[in-house]
């Protein structure tokens, strides 16, 4: 039983599974890297995913998506590729290492950083986000949703914040990408991060960068990019230049397909269904003695994951009981967001993580929380 789509969504949709085989089998080719039947074919494959993803982001131009490997790899493009050296940062304490490592990374080369500590709940304070402001200020670079704790910010917000200082506004979707509504220009957002293989529900493998027109992203892969070839130096052509080598064409079906069943489905229908998943659960789990759960209070300030704790059990321990006895799939640690966890008071053993998705049941819900009840009994009487 599947609980951990913060990390991965799993199962996907049929058409998913579909899309990527029929692309291995009957195309195969690379796009843009000739002008043969099956190198167009490729090529259509691609333009319909940009197209897809500009309809679910609502973006007026689908030239303006770079198709990545994943949302670290968007972070990495959209940061290295857009800041340099003098320009000041502000993120907030509740961030993935895939934001922050590579804002350390700069901050070596002389890239100032400001991290804001959020409240104890996670919610950041747009107040102290305006309160790091200076003259120097590029960029705002801000997670969506928590992947520890599923904290919903106040994005509208931060985005009113960055439009008032002149700071660019870097969104980390990771979480939100296909569990909430997301649109880039009427935000507005200038540089939006996704992967395409949890809340998009495609293959490992893809993710995308969304870019606004004001700005001037520099490439931080060279290679080729099928045109543009006497040229020595990388195009600044958005994509082509930021999309060196040879596309996951499979991968870039298969998100296609992905993208198309959320569209079909309603976003809001699946956020509905995720949500009363998570509420059944919690309010299940809450006559556990001694659990907590981590996050604001309101489950409607919450998104994507549960996150909770049980008093006197290791978090590592308990999903692992999970899984060896009930093939329960959860997640246990620290989610490769240290400072987030010192920010809830979570350190140095994390938290246990539950993420249902679309596949999941109420029936399944119910099954989980017995699980959790009889695997923190056995744990708490072998002490």
């Amino acid at each position: 039983m599947y609980f951990d789509n913060a990390a991965t969504s799993y199962p996907k949709p049929d058409t998913v599974y579909e899309a990527v085989l029929d692309a291995m089998r009957n195309v195969g080719a690379s796009p843009g890297r000739g002008g043969y039947r099956q190198s167009l074919e490729a090529g259509r494959i691609v333009f319909n995913a940009r197209e897809s993803a500009a309809e679910m982001f609502s973006i007026s131009d689908s030239s303006r998506i770079i198709f990545t490997h994943n949302a670290t790899a968007s972070l990495n493009l959209a940061l290295k590729g857009s800041l340099k050296q003098g320009d000041h940062v502000i993120t907030t304490s509740m961030e993935h290492n895939s934001l922050m490592r590579p804002l350390y990374a700069l901050e070596s080369k002389g890239v100032e950083l400001t991290i804001v500590t959020a409240r104890g709940d996670g919610v950041v304070s747009v107040s102290d986000l305006r309160d790091a402001v200076k003259e120097n200020t590029r960029l705002i670079a801000v997670a969506h949703v928590s992947n520890v704790c599923g904290v919903i910010q106040p994005i509208q917000q931060i985005s009113d914040l960055c439009r008032e200082v002149g700071a660019f506004f870097l969104l980390d979707a990771a979480q939100s990408a296909g569990y909430l509504p997301i649109n880039v220009e009427k935000l507005p957002v200038d540089l939006l991060a996704v992967p395409g293989h949890k809340g998009l529900l495609g293959p490992s493998g893809t993710g995308l960068l969304y870019v606004g027109n004001s700005i001037e992203l520099q490439p931080i892969i060279q290679g080729g990019t099928g045109g543009y070839s006497t040229a020595t130096e990388q195009p600044l052509i958005v994509p082509d230049g930021f999309e060196a080598g040879t596309h996951n064409l499979s991968g870039i079906a298969g998100l296609q397909a992905g993208i198309q069943f959320i569209l079909q489905t309603g976003i809001e229908n699946i956020h509905d269904h995720d949500q009363s998943l998570l509420y059944q659960a919690e309010q299940a789990l809450r006559k556990i003695k001694g659990l907590t759960v981590y996050g604001p209070e309101d489950p409607s300030c919450r998104c994507s994951v549960l996150s909770f704790t049980v008093s006197g059990v290791d978090s590592a321990l308990l999903a692992a009981e999970l899984d060896h006895g009930f093939d329960v799939a959860v997640r246990a640690g620290l989610h490769c967001a240290p400072l987030a966890h010192k920010t809830l008071g979570t350190l140095p053993g994390g938290t246990l993580r539950m993420s249902p998705g679309w596949f999941n049941t109420r029936e399944e819900i119910a099954f989980f929380v017995d699980a959790v009840v009889q695997c923190t009994h056995k744990l708490r009487k072998s002490e």
